[in-house]
């Protein structure tokens, strides 16, 4: 059962640079793709290199046959959010997924990820960030640029 807390809340809006701060200090996010050209959500853990979102796929997923191939326009989102306290924080990128193609930089990454599933998930798709959002649920009282509890590192 959620708690009302105390004080009402508002929508902060996160700069870019804050927001892409917190998605790399969580380990999952989800990632939407077309799929028979309707909307597909899939859970996946991730890392953030040089500001793009890198994730592993296994060649025969919906995932790899839908973002693989070709570069495919996504979004991903990932938060953290506390239904007791109703602080918190989401992110939503919407870029370009590409398939990284050389094996050098693919077997670096790869080394910096470990999936979450069974399987060889030998794939790595780099999420280039075109447009990010971020908001920030925090109390109505705060100030902006008020530093106020919202990720890990708060």
């Amino acid at each position: 059962m959620y708690q009302n807390g105390t004080g009402g809340r508002r929508l902060r809006e996160l700069p870019e640079t804050e927001a892409l701060r917190l998605l790399a200090e969580v380990p999952f996010g989800r990632i939407v793709f077309t799929r028979h050209a309707l909307p597909a959500i899939r859970p996946v853990n991730h890392v953030v290199v040089d500001g793009r979102i890198v994730i592993r796929s296994s060649p025969g997923t919906i995932l790899s046959s839908h973002v693989a191939p070709a570069e495919a326009v996504v979004a991903y989102e990932a938060d953290e959010l506390d239904g007791h306290e109703r602080l918190g924080w989401s992110v939503i990128v919407t870029g370009v997924a590409r398939l990284v193609t050389d094996p050098e930089e693919a077997a670096q990454l790869r080394g910096m990820l470990t999936p979450w599933v069974a399987g060889e998930m030998e794939q790595v798709i780099r999420i280039h960030p075109e447009i990010v959002n971020g908001f920030a649920l925090v109390p109505a009282d705060a100030r902006d640029g008020e530093r106020t509890k919202i990720g890990p590192a708060g």
